[in-house]
């Protein structure tokens, strides 16, 4: 009986399924949850004492890896000033002038506290824009908890094997459209219901069904079809803002979307969202305009300096190495599956990845559902057991960080090699 498991079972007690969020729960392993009681570079200790090489990376907001000194320190100057005003600061300003430079595309950003703020009001804010009711989203992208974009979506919702969630009226439900990922689906759609249609959402390098990229012309297929239909296109970058490199996935790809979510890494690790784009549209928001968005804590003054610090340490040469690592990693093992003679694959963009069981380069929601669950659950234990933690569910990204050394890299294929000839 571990303490993690006491904790558990202490902490069932107080939270629904012991956790404040679904994929902690460890369901889809079927295991039963560490408790993280410190981290620090790539590495994370349990409440039992136990280290681990850490792969999950506060779900990609951890970039520079845990606890950077230059971001803590950040941290500890702007909350010795006080936690949080209710005002407009300085640091607010700073960290928007940072994205914005990095994101042509958007001329005007609203903070907010998630990821689930930012795209549920990005949008509102393209209803009102458009003045229509209907959005269309990505089987197996998730954008957050709110009502309508809980249709087919990714991350826990997978996990759980629900594509829906209880309590969503089914007039909200009506107004989403479901498209396939990498597919022409959605000119249909737009042809079909084009005036009706506010925004297209899509996660431009989709990481919550597990790494799958964009096909060459996906995403500009969709520039060009929503431009003509006077739809907006949102992209939701909350996991590839500031992580495939300092313009985001709009940068590396070359299309810019009328509004983008962004999250995670813009906080350095605390709790953040934001969205912004065109500068039309995004005026429409109180006090300018009447689409109404309002948050006590938005742009928290400790946050922006986390955030604010965190983006200082991004340059050119940490996005290199960050690549370099990547390259190699997904290189090294798709060699080891090959050699272990187990079905599967490797996909990667930058420094984010996913090995997927049972099936080969998945390009679509359908294609991951297909994947080996229990091939992944013996993976998963089999490296826990070797000291490696990763995302306990087949559809979740796993992230490098900069903390992480050639050492850990090359520790980790050897982990994978050993686990994966146990596996055999």
């Amino acid at each position: 009986m571990t303490l993690s498991t006491k904790l558990y079972d202490e902490a069932s007690r107080l939270f629904p399924g012991g956790v404040n969020s679904p994929v902690r729960a460890w369901r889809n392993v079927q295991g039963r949850p560490l408790f993280i009681m410190r981290a620090s570079g790539a590495t994370v200790v349990d409440v039992d004492g136990r280290s681990y090489r850490d792969f999950v990376g506060s779900w990609g907001a951890a970039i520079t890896g845990h606890a950077h000194p230059a971001v803590v320190s950040a941290v500890h100057r702007a909350a010795s000033n006080g936690l949080g005003y209710g005002a407009p600061t300085l640091s607010e300003i700073t960290l928007a002038r940072m994205i914005v430079e990095a994101m042509p595309s958007i001329e005007r950003i609203r903070m907010v506290n998630s990821g689930t703020e930012a795209t549920m009001s990005a949008i509102r804010v393209a209803r009102a824009y458009t003045g229509r009711p209907k959005i269309l989203k990505f089987a197996g992208c998730y954008h957050g908890h709110s009502d309508g974009l809980l249709a087919r979506a990714g991350s826990g919702t997978l996990t759980f094997g629900m594509p829906d969630s209880a309590g969503v009226p089914e007039a909200i439900a009506s107004h989403t459209l479901v498209a396939t990922y990498n597919s022409d689906e959605a000119a249909a759609y737009l042809h079909a219901y084009g005036n009706e249609i506010a925004a297209v959402i899509v996660e431009p390098i989709a990481a919550n069904m597990g790494v799958v990229p964009p096909r060459d012309g996906f995403l500009q297929g969709l520039r060009e079809t929503t431009r003509a239909a006077g739809t907006l296109l949102i992209f939701d970058e909350v996991i590839s803002g500031f992580r495939v490199g300092r313009g985001g996935a709009q940068a590396m790809l070359g299309v810019q979307p009328d509004l983008t979510c962004l999250g995670k890494i813009i906080g350095g690790g605390l709790p953040v969202g934001a969205f912004g784009g065109r500068a039309d549209v995004m005026d429409l928001l109180a006090p300018l305009g009447p689409v109404y968005q309002a948050g006590t804590l938005s742009g928290n003054p400790v946050t922006m300096a986390a955030g604010t610090a965190t983006l200082s340490l991004l340059d050119e040469r940490a996005y290199n190495r960050l690549d370099k690592m990547g390259a190699w990693l997904a290189s090294a093992l798709a060699d080891a599956i090959l050699r272990a003679g187990i079905p599967g694959c490797v996909q990667r963009v930058g420094s984010m990845f996913t090995i997927f069981f049972g099936i080969d380069a998945p390009a679509s929601l359908a294609a991951v559902q297909r994947a080996d669950h229990e091939a992944f659950r013996r993976f998963f234990f089999g490296m826990l057991d070797r000291g490696f933690y990763l995302p306990p569910s087949p559809f979740e990204a796993s992230f490098l960080s900069l903390a992480h050394s050639d050492e850990d890299l090359e520790a980790f294929v050897a982990a994978v090699r050993d686990t994966l000839r146990i596996m055999q």
